[in-house]
């Protein structure tokens, strides 16, 4: 009977409920895989050693994916050293791969989160050194194996990093513009709009492309991972042969007709930047692209679609803004046209704005059907919708503006 192994799968603060949703698709390509709760920053489930490696492949939302090594109760420094000394490394890595150990708490009562990731160090190399006679080196930058610390108030688990580098980095992006926004939080904000392969999508700030390279890939049926390699993939007892068959069992879609994914930007810089991502990225179909100030554009189709973007900040919106004006005035000016915008040419459309400022609803005279919390990083952020009804602005301008 095959082994079964438990994942933790963290993901940007606010996407969990969309992480488990997509997890749950994933675990149809399997017999195994189980999700099971969710915690704030992630997901909990289990499964085969191989329902990880597909985690890593097809997952757009989750940043990691940690097999669970260890759990158990502690009341200092020592018993976390003794719980890692105990645990079979020399079975998953080999004493020639580099190591770096992080650490994360939530209302622990030890003192020193520095001096608790050094025990855990020390109870790694204590444990080559005892079985093999030799210790494996620490690398922070660029380590072959990623070991992962949790404590809670009562509990330490401890995790090994399947993945290496964070999911985030898919492995196609050339060039980033100024704050980009990471691509599984982008596919989460996708999930969560309630966008799906052919109804309509339109950037109007698209920045270096990360929202249309994601939404283009799922319409190709790319997975995310496909162009990446993994920490896994050096673990002891890999098997190269199974992984390309996981690998080399996805089938793309085909190619649309129509364009439906639309993108334009203020700076030309930026949608040349656009382009080439998307190309990198494998997109075989044209993604229309247009340079243009957000408060000018129209509809890309006839057909009522979905906005989604995450509107820059202070410089990038004043590119050819008025220079005796601050950022602020720069910015309330660009939202009460862009709202204006939005009014006028976008009946029936459904725009979702992705941003750190709550007073953005304010700022384009709009009412938000809606307000997601999210964190960006460590900045808390909101995804604030707003349906645009057919109609509504030609009503509110029927009125006399002399009537009190």
């Amino acid at each position: 009977m095959a082994k079964t192994y438990s994942y933790f799968c963290p993901c940007p603060r606010g996407l969990e409920e969309a992480l488990s949703e997509e997890l749950r698709e994933i675990a149809q390509q399997g017999t195994m895989l189980q999700i099971h709760n969710s915690v704030p920053g992630g997901v909990h489930c289990s499964g085969e050693l191989t329902d990880g490696w597909r985690i890593n492949l097809h997952s757009r939302i989750a940043s990691r994916v940690l097999l669970r090594i260890a759990q158990a109760g502690y009341r200092n420094e020592n018993d976390i050293y003794d719980l890692v000394l105990a645990q079979q490394w020399e079975q998953w890595f080999n004493v020639d791969h580099t190591i770096r150990v992080d650490l994360t708490a939530i209302k622990s009562p030890l003192r020193s989160l520095d001096f608790t990731t050094l025990k855990i160090k020390d109870g790694v190399v204590d444990r080559f050194r005892e079985q093999i006679g030799n210790r494996p080196s620490i690398d922070t930058r660029t380590p072959d194996m990623r070991i992962f610390g949790f404590l809670d108030a009562r509990n330490f688990t401890i995790y090994l990093d399947m993945s290496g580098e964070a999911l985030f980095k898919r492995g196609w992006r050339m060039e980033t513009g100024d704050a980009p926004l990471r691509e599984n939080l982008a596919a989460g904000l996708l999930r969560v709009a309630g966008w799906k392969p052919g109804t309509v999508l339109f950037d109007p700030m698209c920045g270096s492309g990360t929202i249309l390279a994601e939404a283009a890939q799922m319409v190709m049926g790319i997975p995310p991972g496909i162009r990446r390699s993994f920490a896994f993939e050096k673990f002891i007892g890999f098997e190269p042969k199974k992984w390309l068959e996981i690998k080399g069992s996805y089938r793309p879609n085909p190619i649309p007709a129509e364009p439906t994914i639309f993108g334009s930007d203020i700076s030309g810089d930026m949608i040349e930047m656009a382009r080439n991502n998307l190309h990198e990225a494998g997109i075989l179909f044209d993604v229309p692209l247009k340079q243009i100030e957000a408060q000018e554009v129209r509809p890309p189709t006839d057909t009522p679609g979905i906005i989604l973007t995450n509107p820059p900040y202070g410089e990038r919106i004043g590119v050819r803004g008025d220079r005796s004006m601050s950022d602020d005035e720069v910015a309330e000016s660009f939202y009460d046209s862009f709202g204006t915008t939005l009014k006028q040419r976008f009946p029936g459309w459904k725009v979702f704005l992705f941003a750190a400022d709550l007073g953005l609803p304010k700022m384009l005279r709009l009412k938000e059907s809606r307000k997601t919390p999210f964190y960006n990083g460590a900045i808390e952020c909101r995804l604030f919708r707003f349906d645009m009804v057919a109609g509504f602005n030609r009503r509110e301008e029927a009125i006399p503006k002399n009537v009190a």
